[in-house]
């Protein structure tokens, strides 16, 4: 008997040691009373700083949802502009509690680098910007082409094998940032640019003269980007997985951060446990039951997201395509929350 009640209590300290293990980061966080949220760089639609100091872009936005469901309040985070060759090691050496900077997840970093990702919140592709004097309009036209590429990425991977499949001969110019990748094209040193396709539209922004380069239609790879946690953490990454999927179950139930008054008054039991009037959902994650609602209130819904920073009305102009809710044609798709 001694030995059965010995047993039984140490599985239980394990048990317990692994849930004060697990909660580490989100009561870090609530200590520290900021999210330490690492972005891109410079992204135009993802994460940008101004000459003010003030960052936005949908990346930006995912961040400040998170905050909102935490704290009630999207100003308590801080951006730290990482590297593609640095985000991962920054994430993993608690430099950031979170990663929200277009990055694609794959097997590697996952089950190698020991990450997890939340989700998918943009389902994007690899592409090619040329100099429009090349005149091509194919990327199966670009044999003998100068190609920059960031190093450190699944782009400069893809690119090799994109090349190869199709016994394309090509020289590679890799540079340790995005911006120097584009100024290097820009400058002539090559005369395409290889990156994913809503990274061109906003780079060729960025050119001196956007009309003298082509984003080509060709789409070589799947690139889901989405949010990225330590693997460690099982609490924190819940946490993120579910802001993500509550932005999406919003726009799916109409709730957006212009209506939520209307919405607390919902009699829908879909809408309500959204909302935080029922189903004691917040326990589960730490938080307060009304973090759905809050998350939407700092950032607005996924539609609200992506139309203010990517959708045809803004300077980028992409349409939703496969961003669009699985309803409605797309491939967005979120769990039920119950």
């Amino acid at each position: 008997m001694r030995r059965v009640l010995a047993a039984a209590a140490g599985v239980a300290a394990t048990c317990l040691l692994a849930s004060v293990a697990s909660a580490a980061t989100l009561d870090t966080v609530k200590q520290r009373g900021q999210l330490q949220c690492g972005v891109s760089e410079g992204l135009f639609g993802f994460s940008e700083k101004d000459a003010q100091g003030q960052w936005s872009g949908f990346d930006v936005d995912f961040c400040r949802a998170v905050a909102g469901a935490i704290f009630d309040d999207r100003t308590k985070v801080t951006f730290v502009p990482l590297s593609a060759s640095e985000r991962f090691k920054a994430l993993k050496d608690g430099r950031v509690d979170l990663l929200s900077r277009n990055s694609t997840w794959t097997l590697e970093r996952e089950a190698g680098l020991g990450l997890t990702f939340a989700g998918i919140t943009y389902h994007d592709g690899q592409g090619f910007m040329v100099a429009r004097s090349l005149d091509v309009s194919s990327a199966l036209e670009l044999d003998k082409a100068k190609v920059c590429v960031e190093a450190g990425t699944t782009t400069q991977l893809n690119l090799g094998d994109y090349f190869r499949a199709n016994s394309i001969t090509y020289e590679e110019l890799s540079f340790p940032s995005a911006a120097e990748a584009l100024k290097a094209f820009e400058a002539g040193q090559c005369n395409v640019l290889t990156r994913d396709q809503s990274a061109l539209y906003a780079e060729r922004l960025k050119l001196g003269k956007p009309g003298e380069a082509v984003v080509l239609p060709d789409v070589i790879s799947k690139e889901p980007l989405g949010p990225v946690t330590r693997s460690d953490d099982v609490a924190w990454s819940n946490v993120v997985q579910w802001v993500n999927f509550a932005l999406v179950n919003a726009e799916e139930l109409g709730v957006s951060s212009t209506n939520l008054t209307e919405a607390q008054g919902s009699t829908k039991p879909d809408v309500r446990r959204f909302m935080g009037a029922e189903g004691g959902l917040g326990k589960m994650l730490g938080l307060s039951d009304g973090w759905a609602q809050q998350a939407v209130k700092a950032s607005g819904n996924y539609a609200e997201m992506y139309e203010r920073n990517l959708g045809v009305q803004s300077k980028l102009g992409i349409p939703r395509g496969l961003n669009q809710l699985w309803s409605m044609g797309g491939i967005l798709y979120a769990p039920p929350m119950r």
